[in-house]
């Protein structure tokens, strides 16, 4: 048995870290799909800018609509498109899993990281003009996007929290999900309202790895993981949740987002391994995919309790660290590699756009 369908029917999801119009086309998405588990995928800025930057693929399009619309307008077209087919060739899986599977992600602009407002009503329009049930609309999970969530899941979009590191931040995106949730309840409305939390992995052991000690090294990232699998299981069997589940609420994923190695001294498979973990969604970017489904190894699950996150968040403590001090700024500097990535972004597509308007 392959490892990938080995975590598939150990309860967790394995969802690609990528989008391009090239594994669209070239049918690499759907081997994906056959092949190595997959059952969804994720979008950012940063794999758009690469896929649309490094491409011809996008070409015909960018020729024939930047005639009428450009900036964020002309990037949605192209990312619609892409998310369209993928959430097309999901479709099998969203239904069978009675929509708990099978999900795109579309990110909202970065420049509304801080705009709660604006954000609630781009979430809304984009997922109306996204026009399949089985993508969801990314929102931050800083303070300022817990309000967007919970007015988002009140108006029945399904909303994948992103930027999340720590299990404080994820249990704040927890809560703006039920009240959602909660609302629509007392309202009388269907409970039914997908989400997805992302928990941000390796990120950690970057920021740290010029200053951790050796028997410490990329072992903060799981470390958090752990404690946030610990959150999620805690909450999962809280009164609180277990009454909207009665109701007939859809449980908010956990999801590892940010799953390839940054040390090349170890493994690409490494956090995939190690956050072998059911109930959950793990993100993995192509190479690591490919590598953990040819030569990965899987020991035991993660714990419901956090096995010995405990013992090791005291030693990141003691060796000097503040996790949550360092939790808020990863997430602060995530917010603007996104923000980066968005401007250079708008700037390939205008500049492919004035190209091709010049070429005829």
């Amino acid at each position: 048995m392959k490892p990938t369908q080995y975590l598939h029917d150990a309860g967790q999801s394995l969802w690609l870290d990528n989008i391009t119009r090239g594994i669209l086309n070239d049918g690499t998405l759907a081997t994906y799909v056959r092949d190595y588990s997959i059952t969804g995928l994720t979008s950012n800025p940063s794999i758009f800018d690469k896929a649309i930057e490094g491409s011809d693929a996008y070409d015909d399009q960018i020729r024939s609509s930047a005639r009428g619309i450009s900036g964020e307008e002309l990037f949605y077209e192209l990312a619609i498109a892409d998310l369209q087919r993928a959430a097309d060739l999901f479709n099998q899986v969203h239904g069978r899993t009675s929509g708990v599977d099978g999900w795109a992600s579309l990110e909202l602009s970065p420049l509304l990281a801080y705009n709660t407002e604006g954000a609630i009503e781009s979430a809304k329009a984009l997922h109306a003009r996204s026009g399949r049930d089985n993508i969801f609309i990314k929102i931050p999970g800083n303070e300022e996007g817990a309000p967007a969530i919970e007015e988002s899941i009140y108006a029945g979009v399904p909303i994948n929290v992103t930027l999340l590191f720590s299990w404080e931040q994820y249990l704040r995106a927890a809560e703006a999900f039920m009240r959602g949730i909660e609302r629509r309840v007392e309202a009388g409305l269907d409970p039914d309202v997908a989400s997805v939390a992302s928990v941000f992995v390796s990120r950690w052991d970057r920021a740290i790895a010029d200053d951790v000690p050796a028997e410490l090294r990329n072992r903060l990232g799981i470390t958090e993981a752990m404690l946030a699998y610990r959150a999620y299981r805690e909450l999962l069997d809280s009164p609180r949740w277990q009454r909207l589940e009665n109701e007939g609420a859809r449980t908010q994923r956990l999801l590892w987002a940010s799953t390839s190695t940054k040390d090349p001294d170890v493994p690409n498979t490494l956090y995939v391994e190690a956050l072998a973990a059911p109930l959950t969604i793990n993100t993995v970017p192509d190479a690591t995919l490919v590598s953990f489904a040819e030569h990965g190894k899987v020991g035991r699950l993660m714990a419901p309790d956090g096995g010995d996150a405990e013992h090791l968040a005291r030693a990141f403590a003691d060796a000097g660290f503040d996790r949550v001090a360092l939790a808020h700024q990863l997430q602060r500097e995530g917010a603007e590699a996104f923000d980066a990535s968005w401007r250079n972004l708008l700037g390939c597509i205008e500049t492919k756009a004035q190209t091709l308007a010049a070429a005829g």
